[in-house]
């Protein structure tokens, strides 16, 4: 089984050499564009040392990126725009006041879920959810990207613990699931390629949320469960293996 490995590039050395993601153990693939969803996906070029691949992932702050296996510098600058945000989704609205008291009612009111417990996915996976920032800068020549500002971060910080399946029901190809992991996931901001992520920390990101959202929709009796799963962990630019899905289904928790 092919292993996936990766080296980020940001701006200042994360390490000495490229950080590899998981031991050869675990069930990890590299991904693969399909032809419905082409457009955030990253095209993955093999190398011929098949056993030792290496990947350099780049995100823009609009949610697209370009991920490229031999690390060229010109491949990685290749950032398409994302999607329009999908017709009559769900939009979320938060400000100042909001963000800076950790109030989560404008997401409870925009999308009806008023606790954890309280949504069906089948009502929010063709719709899906967005979000619309107001933020007032304290300083109007700030030019930092709102992921890059501390109360924001930790109104989603709140509201991924509170609501840990979100991103599965996020509007992907409108760069919200990009952005959303902006939120959650250490970064640095390079002006070509856009917002970097630390690489230990987009895996882990990525295998909670893999866990996560495959049992709630497990849960809630979602048709082809893995398949969706496995298409939001490819927005990112993983792959997922039915080996980890085993796993999970041979040790099942009841998530809330």
């Amino acid at each position: 089984m092919l292993i996936m490995a990766a080296a980020v590039k940001p701006l200042l050395p994360l390490s000495p050499s490229p950080v590899r993601l998981l031991p050869s153990s675990l069930p990890w693939i590299p991904s693969r564009p399909t032809s419905t969803s082409t457009t955030l996906l990253p095209t993955l070029r093999l190398s011929e040392r098949r056993a030792d691949v290496s990947a350099s992932v780049a995100f823009n702050p609009s949610g697209s990126f370009d991920l490229s296996l031999d690390g060229d510098e010109e491949d990685s600058s290749k950032i398409a725009l994302p999607m329009p945000p999908t017709e009559g989704r769900f939009e979320v609205v938060i400000d100042n006041d909001a963000i800076r008291g950790l109030d989560l009612s404008p997401f409870q009111v925009a999308t009806g879920i008023t606790s954890p417990l309280s949504a069906e996915p089948k009502d929010y996976l063709e719709r899906t959810i967005g979000f619309s920032i107001n933020y007032t800068r304290e300083d109007p020549g700030d030019l930092r990207e709102l992921s890059d500002f501390p109360d924001i971060r930790l109104w989603f910080v709140r509201l991924d613990a509170t609501y840990p399946w979100l991103p599965v029901l996020l509007d992907w190809r409108a760069g919200e699931l990009a952005r959303y992991a902006a939120m959650l996931v250490p970064h640095q901001m390079n002006m070509r390629m856009g917002v970097v992520f630390n690489p230990e920390a987009l895996e882990l990101f990525i295998m909670n949320k893999v866990m996560v959202v495959y049992t709630w929709l497990k849960k809630h009796n979602v048709p082809k469960p893995r398949l969706k799963t496995s298409d939001m962990a490819k927005m990112l630019g993983f792959g997922i293996g039915d080996d980890l899905f085993n796993l999970i289904d041979q040790h099942p928790l009841d998530p809330s």
